[in-house]
C-alpha cells in the first residue's frame, strides 16, 4: 500500500470519529490538525459543514494528490448519503432564518427587503420584526380577537400607494419597470401587496388599542415642548435664550453651527433637554456622538387625549410590544 492510500484509509477513520455536535467543531479541527502533522506530505484540511436547521455538522477532509490536484474525502457515518446531496433535500436548505414557527426562505427575505423602514434598524431586525408581524397576523385574526374583515379594495390601493411613494414610483411606467428589475408578475405583486396591507392594519389596530393605556401609563413622554438648541463642534456658552442666539457670533471664523427651534414630544427632545424648566438653559454638554450642546424650553403643553398624541402613544407602545415578542422569540439564523 502506498503512502497516499495510508493516507486516505487514516483519513476515513479520522472523519468517523470526529464529534457531530456544532458545540465541538473546534475539538474537530484540533484533532484534524494533529492528524495533518502526521500527514504532513497531504497537506490536510478539514472542511466544515453545519447541517441547516440542526446542531449536526458534516466533514470533508480535502487532501493534496501526490501527482498534482485534490482529493476530497468524505465519510458520511450514516446512511452513506454525501451531505452536499443530503443537504440540497433537507427542509431547512432554502431557509434564511426561523423565526419561532415562522421559516423564510432566501426569496422570501429578499422580498422582505424592498419594504425595510431603511431606519435604524438593521435589516437583521427588520426581517425577524416582520416575522414576528406575520405570526402574529395568524396568532388571532384582530387585537380585540374577534374576526378581522377582509381587506377592501381602498385598503389595498392605499397600501400600493405607499408602497410607490416610498420608493419614487410615481406613474404606471416606473412601477412596471421596477416589478420587471425585481422579477415580479402582475398577480406577484398583488400578492406582495395584499401582505402588507395586512401586515399594515394589524399594526394601525394594535397601535390603537395599546394607545389610551400607554398614554396614562407615560403622560410625560407626550408633553408638547417647544424648544430651542444649538449643536456643533465649537462650545456656546449663554445664560438666557437671547444669550444663546447672540452667543453665535462668538463663534470662530471656522465654527459651524446647527440651531433648532421645534415643538417636540419630551420623549423626542435632545436628552440633556429633557425635563427642564421652562426658561432654563442647559450646557453646553458634550454629547456621545462629537460635539456640544447649548440650550434651553421654552414652553411646556400637559398631554392631552388628541388625535395627534393618541397616534404617538399607539407607535411607541407597539414598538414596545414588539420588543417584547423579539426579546422571547426564538431566532435561529441557517447560516451554512
Amino acid at each position: 500500500m502506498t503512502d497516499f492510500a495510508e493516507a486516505l484509509e487514516a483519513g476515513v477513520s479520522l472523519l468517523r470519529a470526529l464529534p457531530r455536535r456544532s458545540v465541538d467543531v473546534a475539538d474537530a479541527r484540533r484533532t484534524a490538525g494533529e492528524w495533518a502533522l502526521r500527514h504532513p506530505e497531504t497537506r490536510a484540511r478539514l472542511v466544515v459543514d453545519r447541517r441547516p436547521g440542526t446542531p449536526v455538522v458534516d466533514y470533508d477532509l480535502l487532501l493534496d494528490h501526490p501527482d498534482g490536484g485534490t482529493v476530497a474525502l468524505t465519510a458520511p457515518p450514516e446512511d452513506g448519503v454525501p451531505w452536499l446531496i443530503d443537504h440540497s433535500t433537507h427542509w431547512a436548505a432554502g431557509y434564511l432564518v426561523s423565526v419561532n414557527d415562522v421559516d423564510v426562505t432566501v426569496p422570501q427575505a429578499l422580498t422582505m427587503l424592498r419594504t425595510l423602514s431603511r431606519g435604524d434598524s438593521s435589516p437583521y431586525r427588520e426581517i425577524v420584526d416582520q416575522c414576528l408581524l406575520v405570526e402574529a397576523t395568524g396568532d388571532t385574526e384582530s387585537p380585540a380577537g374577534s374576526p378581522a374583515e377582509p381587506l377592501t379594495a381602498a385598503d389595498l390601493q392605499a397600501t400600493a400607494d405607499e408602497f410607490r411613494r416610498g420608493r419614487g414610483l410615481h406613474d404606471r411606467a416606473s412601477t412596471l419597470a421596477w416589478m420587471t428589475e425585481a422579477g415580479m408578475s402582475g398577480e406577484q405583486f398583488e400578492a406582495y401587496i395584499t401582505e402588507i396591507a395586512r401586515r399594515r392594519r394589524f399594526r394601525r389596530d394594535r397601535e390603537a388599542e395599546l394607545a389610551p393605556g400607554y398614554l396614562a401609563a407615560n403622560p410625560g413622554d407626550f408633553v408638547r415642548t417647544r424648544a430651542v438648541w444649538v449643536t456643533g463642534e465649537q462650545k456656546v456658552t449663554a445664560g438666557t435664550v437671547s444669550d444663546l442666539l447672540t452667543g453665535l457670533a462668538s463663534l470662530g471664523d471656522t465654527g459651524e453651527a446647527t440651531v433648532t427651534f421645534a415643538t417636540r414630544w419630551e420623549a423626542d427632545l435632545p436628552t440633556p433637554l429633557r425635563g427642564t424648566p421652562p426658561g432654563g438653559i442647559v450646557g453646553p454638554v458634550e454629547l456621545p456622538d462629537g460635539g456640544f450642546l447649548t440650550g434651553a424650553v421654552l414652553h411646556r403643553s400637559p398631554a392631552t387625549g388628541d388625535r395627534e398624541t393618541l397616534a404617538a402613544a399607539g407607535r411607541a407602545a407597539f414598538a414596545g410590544w414588539l420588543a417584547e415578542r423579539r426579546a422571547a422569540a426564538t431566532v435561529e439564523w441557517h447560516w451554512s
